[in-house]
């Protein structure tokens, strides 16, 4: 996994290391109503753009409204989970929904099994609980972080597979990766090979394109001027207009206390617009997340980005109803500079990887996976499930590609793209800001 930078990112075939496999045995059992908190309301169809829908159909192969059921079928899912895990953490070994949009949740035993079907699940029992991955998880991250810079550049990320409760780790398929050897304290090791046109409407939303700069644009080299896409807007503890996006976009003035952020002139970026500048941003140094708050000044509030409202292609905008949490299996779409509106589903809640600089100093960044396409200067897009706020783009493995045609017909054979996300409730709690939504901030 590659973070997405300002410039084009180069591409990388990687494999793909399973640990800790565990067999399953399916256990189905009649799917009933369950009572739970019920999740942020959504837009109807009629109000989703058309835009969207394009893209739900096509990469997904769900109807609008199949859509926004599996989205808040998933939403509906975590609180289950979360309420599960708290009373029996040792029982709990993860939630999803599967390919054809049922709930499921693995448990260690049977009788949690027969719990989570009386509730109106589905079940599957696993050999290692939810807290033991993640105990796994941070055992296999402190070993590669202890290992040689040259040794350990070769981890692009590790990851928990919830649906096989099991550890993946990303190797680069080069010389030292293949023979990079994982501790002997982590058994059953399986191994296998992995690898826009413009808005029309000149007002900022979350998803279209801001550049960065040291200061004063018009005295900026043209290679420190950075691209990436706006996230949500949003409001920070004291009330103030902000934009929250990937901390990594504010990357080429942290050390002088943040970078500026304009709106671009596609004509004369002399002229670009300046609406605010980077006031807290992090990439694994003061958090595991990798986000940016963009404190937006009067010019950026008067040119719109006070509204609770993301874009894909052609102008169409999609209004944020409320903030979701990843869940296995539940479908998303995100908004990006670069390739507008592209969906998938999660593929995992949490993926952790390693960054390398120059200096030799490491940090680790912790999101979700996803499915959905993205390319470079995507970074710090929006990306929803239903008309909920999940999180915002960090990293992918398409990043170098010209467009999602040839990125998914170059990667299929490896499983196909896969984009890393950055929680929006992490990015909430971590900052005290709050995501714009429609009847909210």
């Amino acid at each position: 996994m590659r973070l997405l930078p300002a410039s084009r990112a180069a591409r990388s075939t990687a494999r793909r290391v399973a640990v800790a496999a565990a067999s399953a045995v399916l256990l189905v059992g009649p799917l009933t109503t369950v009572a739970h908190a019920g999740p942020a309301e959504q837009l109807p169809v009629p109000d989703l753009p058309s835009e969207l829908i394009e893209a739900i159909t096509r990469d997904l192969g769900l109807s609008p409204e199949e859509y926004l059921d599996r989205a808040a079928r998933a939403q509906e899912l975590g609180d289950y989970a979360r309420s599960f895990r708290a009373e029996n953490p040792e029982d709990y070994a993860g939630a999803w929904l599967g390919l054809d949009g049922q709930a499921v949740v693995a448990v260690t035993n049977r009788d949690a099994a027969e719990k989570a079907q009386s509730d109106g699940y589905q079940a599957t029992v696993a050999l290692l609980s939810a807290d033991g991955l993640e105990q796994a998880l941070a055992e296999l991250n402190r070993w590669v972080a202890a290992l040689p810079r040259e040794v350990s550049s070769q981890v692009n990320s590790t990851s928990i597979d919830v649906l096989n409760n099991q550890l993946v780790v990303d190797i680069v398929n080069s010389p030292a990766g293949r023979a990079l050897n994982l501790p002997s304290l982590i058994a059953n090791v399986q191994v296998q090979l992995s690898p826009g046109l413009p808005p029309n409407d000149p007002a900022p939303l979350g998803g279209d394109t801001y550049i960065t700069a040291d200061g004063d644009v018009k005295t900026t080299p043209l290679e420190r001027i950075g691209i990436c896409s706006f996230g949500f807007n949003g409001v920070d503890a004291n009330g103030d207009a902000v934009n929250l996006t990937a901390g990594h976009c504010d990357a080429v003035a942290r050390e002088q206390g943040g970078s500026t952020v304009y709106l671009p002139n596609r004509e004369n970026i002399d002229a670009s617009t300046k609406i605010g500048t980077f006031t807290e941003s992090t990439v694994g140094t003061d958090s595991t997340l990798d986000y940016g708050v963009i404190s937006l000044d009067e010019a950026g509030v008067a040119a719109g980005l006070d509204r609770p409202v993301v874009r894909g292609g052609n102008g169409s905008t999609l209004t944020i109803t409320g903030t979701a949490v990843p869940v296995v299996g539940a479908p998303v779409c995100k908004s990006g500079q670069s390739s507008s509106f592209t969906c998938g589903v999660v593929a995992a809640e949490r993926v952790e990887t390693q960054l390398v600089y120059n200096s030799g100093y490491s940090s680790t960044i912790r999101g979700f996976a996803t499915t959905a396409c993205t390319l470079s200067g995507d970074s710090g897009g929006a990306i929803v499930t239903g008309t909920l706020a999940l999180g915002v783009i960090s990293g992918s493995n398409s990043a170098g590609a010209p467009n999602c045609v040839e990125a998914n017909l170059v990667l299929a054979p490896n499983g196909g793209t896969s984009s890393l996300g950055i929680s929006i409730r992490d990015i909430e709690n971590t900052t005290g800001s709050r995501v714009r939504t429609v009847n909210g901030a």
